[in-house]
């Protein structure tokens, strides 16, 4: 009797083995996007935050990356962003630490595992397309890319432009204050002398009048000096002498 229950218990053993070494417990060492496939290029599932933990089925023989689970959610994340504990230390997952750790090799089955974990998922309607491969899919995205480059091409050379067409407009406006100061210059110069004749004219002005004497070689009399106007009276005024 003691003989069958070992060996049921043995057996029992066996069967549970595969099911305890198919997750081992792993941490995330930065905030890094957990995806739909063994790729940056596939669509992300969700962000997992730096320190959490993440429970990893498995992962790619050739190629660092690892199936785990999220919050119930599941995906792809690369290896060199996730840590597990091996003899007190934490090491990044590799190859090298899968069989001490109990993680199994894995392969990725697109349409099992999208079948299995993405029908909700918006990006699930275009399987079709990631079926060939993330790498198709950005070769057929190429003509996007294209049209990006022309239009980043387009926006440089309009701010170039723009540039340009600022430049010639600030060299008009420096060339236009620079005429309005000479301008104005030369207007100060002209009122100037403008008004040194017109106070000069004044000037000899108020002398014909009579205002004061001073030699004027213009009035006829020889240079000499002008004579004081002639006052006349008026009549039946006793002051005034004829």
């Amino acid at each position: 009797m003691k003989k069958i229950l070992l060996r049921a218990a043995a057996i029992c053993a066996l069967l549970l083995a595969p099911a305890i070494a198919e997750a081992a417990e792993g941490f995330a060492t930065a905030n890094v996007n957990m995806r739909s496939g063994p790729s940056t290029r596939y669509p992300a599932v969700s962000m997992i935050p730096a320190g959490e933990s993440v429970e990893i089925h498995g992962c790619l023989a050739d190629l660092p990356w690892c199936d785990v689970s999220f919050y119930g959610g599941r995906g792809w994340v690369a290896g060199r962003y996730v840590q597990a504990d091996y003899r007190r230390n934490r090491v990044y997952v590799e190859p090298q630490y899968y069989r001490p750790l109990g993680i199994p090799t894995v392969v990725f089955q697109f349409d099992r595992y999208w079948d299995r974990n993405y029908r909700g998922r918006d990006f699930y309607r275009d399987r079709d397309r990631w079926r060939r491969g993330p790498d198709w899919v950005d070769d057929n995205r190429r003509p996007r890319d294209w049209e990006r480059r022309d239009w980043e091409r387009d926006r440089a050379r309009q701010e170039r432009e723009w540039t340009r067409d600022q430049a010639r407009e600030q060299r008009e406006r420096d060339r236009d204050r620079q005429n309005w100061e000479r301008n104005r210059s030369d207007g100060e110069r002209w009122d100037e002398q403008a008004g040194g004749g017109n106070r000069r004219d004044w000037e000899r002005q108020r002398d014909r009048d009579g205002t004061r004497v001073r030699e004027d070689f213009e009035d006829g009399y020889g240079g000499g000096a002008r004579p004081a106007p002639l006052i006349r009276c008026q009549a039946m005024d006793p002051s005034c002498a004829e």
